[in-house]
């Protein structure tokens, strides 16, 4: 018996949006990496995310130690982004006052 060795695919897929999601889930590269940063083992990020394959897990922490600057460069240009919509929809709807408002709300239509 011999072994095949040949590489497999890499389960990462990038959406109409420009994000990086692995295999066909909607679990995003970013949340392993950030998972694994925390310290996490492979086997914590796949029970976290069952519909992530642990196999595949383990393969998106390899491409990330493999390739870290550009891993590292798509993440600060995500959390810019995300940093920036927030920001907007801060400026169109006024987030201070929203617990108060909602709990008059609840307490008026009780």
């Amino acid at each position: 018996m011999s072994l095949t060795l040949e590489a497999q695919p890499l389960p990462l897929l990038e959406d109409a949006d420009g994000v990086v999601r692995v295999g066909g889930t909607r679990v995003t590269l970013d949340t392993i990496v950030a998972a694994f940063l925390e310290g996490l083992t492979a086997e914590e990020i796949a029970g976290q995310y069952p519909t992530v394959d642990l196999g595949d897990v383990y393969a998106v922490i390899a491409y990330y130690l493999g390739n870290r600057v550009e891993v590292d460069a798509y993440l600060g240009e995500r959390q810019s982004h995300a940093d920036t919509v927030r920001s907007e929809n801060e400026t169109r709807f006024d987030p201070s006052g929203v617990r108060s408002r909602l709990l008059a709300r609840r307490r008026d239509g009780e």
